[in-house]
């Protein structure tokens, strides 16, 4: 038979090639020599020849059954990352799945199901480029809460429908941290080494407990001794009184024990009773449990240890937390005389937007 070296075989020949394999019972291997392909390739056509006839040789974007592929390759990858996290960050189960964690195979086939496929390259290189391995997928990509999204949407409702006269904090603790040498990246010199020593005496410590005003993007911070239901009423106290001429104001944080506490709640119920009008009411809007990735100030948090955290090396607790303070009162500066974030300021380095979304990781788990 006179065919050209790797040429490619028309439908008739692949029909031809199956014919003889199963009505002249000549050998898989034979008839692969023959036609001049491999026998993988002979097998596949033999195999389709049987399963679906001559429908089966034809080109796939030809056959009659199977509508082409879509790969959207018109999509940026940012708006492929805020599709893939936005399923990501809800559990399987809510789509059917028996697992407590994502597989890429999943991933592929949920998407592709709601008619937005994109190839399993595209979600590895997507999720690699936000960060994320797969080996934290279970801790850190996926909440486990089975009422992930009804917490979400009421959220996502209070801030779609805030006033001017209202305000929105996520609030969370940083820390505790030791006050000593610590690495980082940066960069150095051909001939230098940079390392810090595995033993070293600590000077102290701190603990950041911080709220984020997402509508003006304000800091108020304070330190703490501990994490505890006390530090928190201290905060609402302390927003309160910030924000009194404000008609209401919504606390905003993950659903550690001593955010969701029976005294912290009587506490803040006291406070809506006796307001009068010089005070706003106080109410609460929990992220789902496991979300640590949607608790805005988190991103803050990541962007502060970048700079002044990372490669740090603070003679006392006074200097370091000097430095913090210089720090959000600087952010608190720029955000209050330019709404929009702009420029490379030092803030730049938050993991994410300053915005409630879905699709935002804040979290970073590298960042302490």
């Amino acid at each position: 038979m006179d065919i050209h070296k790797n040429a490619r075989l028309t439908p008739v020949l692949r029909e031809e090639l199956a014919q003889k394999v199963l009505h002249e019972a000549m050998m898989l291997s034979t008839a692969a020599v023959a036609f001049n392909v491999s026998a993988r390739t002979a097998a596949k056509w033999v195999r389709r020849f049987q399963q679906e006839g001559r429908a089966g040789l034809l080109d796939r974007s030809s056959r009659p059954h199977c509508s082409p592929r879509r790969l959207s390759p018109e999509w940026t990858d940012d708006e492929c990352k805020n599709l893939l996290f936005s399923m990501l960050h809800r559990p399987p189960r809510e789509f059917g799945i028996n697992r407590t964690s994502w597989r890429l195979v999943d991933l592929h086939r949920m998407l592709r199901e709601q008619g937005q496929a994109l190839s399993g390259a595209r979600i590895r290189r997507v999720i690699k480029s936000a960060g994320f391995k797969w080996r934290k997928a279970k801790i850190v990509l996926t909440s486990t809460d089975p009422d992930y999204t009804k917490k979400v949407e009421v959220v996502k409702k209070t801030l779609a429908t805030l006033r001017n006269d209202e305000a929105f904090f996520s609030i969370d603790e940083y820390g505790p941290f030791a006050i000593k040498k610590k690495g980082g990246r940066k960069r150095v010199g051909p001939s230098e080494y940079y390392f810090i020593p595995q033993w070293q005496q600590s000077k102290g410590w701190l603990i950041l407990t911080a709220a984020l005003e997402l509508s003006r993007n304000q800091v108020i911070h304070f330190y703490s001794r501990k994490k505890n239901t006390d530090e928190m009423i201290r905060m609402a106290d302390l927003l309160r009184s910030e924000y009194r001429s404000y008609k209401r104001i919504y606390l905003s944080w993950d659903a550690a024990s001593w955010h969701i506490s029976k005294k912290l709640k009587a506490h803040l119920e006291e406070l809506n009773g006796d307001r009068g009008d010089a005070f706003p009411v106080v109410e609460t809007a929990p992220l789902p449990a496991g979300a640590q990735f949607l608790n805005i100030i988190e991103s803050v948090f990541s962007g502060m240890a970048r700079a002044i955290i990372h490669n740090s090396d603070y003679s006392s607790v006074g200097a370091a937390a000097n430095a913090i303070d210089r720090y959000f009162q600087k952010r608190n500066e720029h955000f209050a005389s330019h709404p929009s974030r702009a420029g490379r300021k030092i803030w730049s380095l938050e993991r994410a937007s300053c915005e409630f979304s879905e699709s935002n990781n804040c979290k970073d788990p590298s960042y302490r």
